[in-house]
């Protein structure tokens, strides 16, 4: 296969679901124009913010991308590129747009509140209190993938102790690059300068941080790396948004832009050969196609975290119901363009079956993928490299932040009741649901996982998101049944997904169970995947049960009336 032809076959295909599906979706749920969002409704200049749909288009993506449709298509390509490209068509078009628009579309009807909220409103407390615990660990997973990613990105010296140049580099710029958008948030707030001054001064920092990385790389171990991306999580976090969260965001989107920009343009110049084997196997060592496949690749296909930034943030910034469809169903098809491209690149940097010496994580596979399409084009390698590694540990870090904030929301939610008028919380309560402490067992939970490394925890991540997916679908389903809109589109997906992530956390907790029996259980390696995956699957059947056994009651003579207007 022709890496041109594939990326062809991918952007045709991703551009009429949107024409064709995506429209017929907003036309059967029904979108009115002239409808007040709670941007508008509810705007506090804090949470509920009407803005430009190019601006929120670029936080939502942004903050869903990550290095999740980079990571999990080059782990997949073991079983071949073709189940691959079907899983990230098939499912980024049926599974993760239609979750994606109908999670923003269904905060949008509820006063731009939350799944979890949703969940409490046509469902119950209890399953809204399931589903936060779900969560929370979900967001622990997050963290403790993405870390060891970015850690391991940064990585100064490589497995013989030699020194990575790209990497210390990357390390660098990208600690500049925090400091920028911490210098960018100061100014934005006090100047408020036009959209070109702002762009200009973005462009200039990005620019003036790549410049001084490359001059001035930090040689530092990964196992060091790891701490410090947990002290850096626990800060932004905890820290007022527009500090960093938010420039962050608007430096960004300028990588975003180069990082897709130039992996787009050197693969339509350079035409790649995929020297993958089109498929390999059913079984591929200890792995199954199912539901191995379908958990792997997440982000790109489907991935239940889309719900949460949809719902939690991106659903207070819409203008006009008008443009709910392009910010979710059309950034979820970009994101699965964006895992066609990281398919390509594994298959082009590929040789004789095997990657080059040297080249680890995923991001360092699609970055030398993408510099060595460039370079062809007479572009210097080593900046080259230096920028796309930079952008994918960027949104690594922007997804860092986004889940570090959302498990710590969770958590404190868990302990926070309405009371009434004069009574005080439970001393315990009011401890946990500080957000310095709940921030704190959310990284440390996520950091004991972090240093058992990504490969191990990514199937366990992938299970926990494609579930979470499950669960969101359920919540909007019901939504749609008792708002009298149609919603079976969103059966097929739900329950698929219910199958594949039951059948996986099973595999997972059986294969935990045999070790432990045999005696070759290692409580440390071992002993946290078990108790999660255990955990992940009560809290998933439970939320499961709740939520289909709503969506499955018969309709009463009185609807709610929340989400009622169209």
């Amino acid at each position: 296969m022709n890496g041109l032809v594939m990326l062809v076959i991918a952007a045709v295909v991703l551009l009429l679901a949107y024409v064709f599906y995506g429209r017929w979706l907003a036309k059967k749920w029904g979108i009115d124009p002239n409808k007040k969002t709670p941007a508008h409704e509810f705007e506090d200049g804090v949470d509920y913010v009407p803005a430009k749909p190019s601006v929120v288009f670029g936080h939502e993506f942004a903050s869903i991308a990550g290095a999740g449709p980079i990571n999990g298509p080059i782990q997949a390509a073991m079983f071949g590129w073709l189940p691959v490209l079907l899983w990230i068509l098939f499912g980024g078009v049926f599974f993760g747009a239609v979750q994606d628009f109908s999670a923003l579309y269904a905060s949008v009807k509820n006063k731009g509140k939350t799944i979890g909220y949703i969940i409490e409103t046509y469902i119950g407390k209890t399953g809204k209190r399931l589903f936060l615990l779900f969560v929370w660990l979900f967001s622990i997973l997050v963290v403790a993938a993405f870390a060891d990613i970015v850690a391991g990105t940064f990585g100064g010296f490589n497995a013989a102790g030699e020194k990575v140049l790209a990497n210390a580099s990357v390390a660098t710029t990208s600690l500049l690059f925090i400091v920028a958008a911490v210098g960018l948030g100061v100014f934005l707030r006090k100047s408020k300068p036009s959209g070109l001054v702002s762009g200009i001064i973005a462009v200039g920092l990005l620019v003036l941080s790549i410049a001084l990385g490359l001059t001035f790389p930090i040689y530092v171990a990964k196992n060091i790396w790891l701490y410090i991306v947990f002290a850096y999580i626990f800060i932004a976090s905890i820290t007022p948004v527009w500090a960093l969260l938010q420039p962050r965001d608007y430096l960004n989107s300028f990588l975003l832009v180069a990082m897709i920009a130039g992996a787009f343009i050197g693969v339509v110049f350079t035409a790649p050969a995929i020297n993958i084997p089109v498929f390999t196997g059913f079984k591929v060592g200890n792995n199954t196609l199912f539901p191995i496949l379908f958990v792997t690749v997440a982000c790109g296909a489907v991935s239940g975290f889309h719900s949460l930034v949809a719902s939690g943030t991106a659903s207070k910034q819409i203008d006009n119901e008008k443009h709910i469809l392009p910010i979710s169903f059309g950034a979820m098809l970009v994101e699965s363009l964006l895992a066609v491209l990281a398919l390509i690149a594994v298959g082009a940097l590929t040789v004789g079956g095997k990657l080059p010496e040297g080249i680890v994580t995923p991001p360092q596979i699609f970055a030398s993928a993408v510099a060595g399409f460039l370079t062809k084009l007479g572009l210097p390698a080593n900046i080259i490299f230096t920028l796309i590694t930079l952008s994918v540990s960027a949104f690594a870090l922007t997804s860092l932040d986004s889940v570090a904030r959302v498990g710590r929301l969770a958590f404190q939610e868990l302990f926070t009741e309405e009371l009434e008028p004069g009574k005080q919380p439970a001393p315990i309560a009011k401890v946990l649901s500080n957000k310095y402490v709940a921030t704190l067992f959310t990284l440390f939970l996520g950091y004991l996982l972090a240093i058992l490394g990504y490969q191990n925890i990514w199937p366990l991540f992938g299970s926990a998101n494609q579930l979470l997916a499950a669960l969101a679908l359920i919540a909007c389903a019901v939504f749609l049944k008792k708002t009298k809109r149609q919603g079976t589109m969103l059966y097929v997906p739900m329950f698929a997904m219910l199958v594949v992530t039951f059948a996986a956390l099973a595999i997972t907790i059986q294969n935990k169970g045999s070790k432990l029996f045999n005696g070759t259980f290692k409580f440390g390696v071992d002993g946290l995947q078990f108790i999660f995956a255990i955990l992940l699957l009560a809290l998933g059947i439970m939320v499961a049960i709740s939520g289909v056994s709503k969506l499955m009651e018969k309709e009463q003579p009185e609807m709610r009336k929340e989400g009622m207007a169209v």
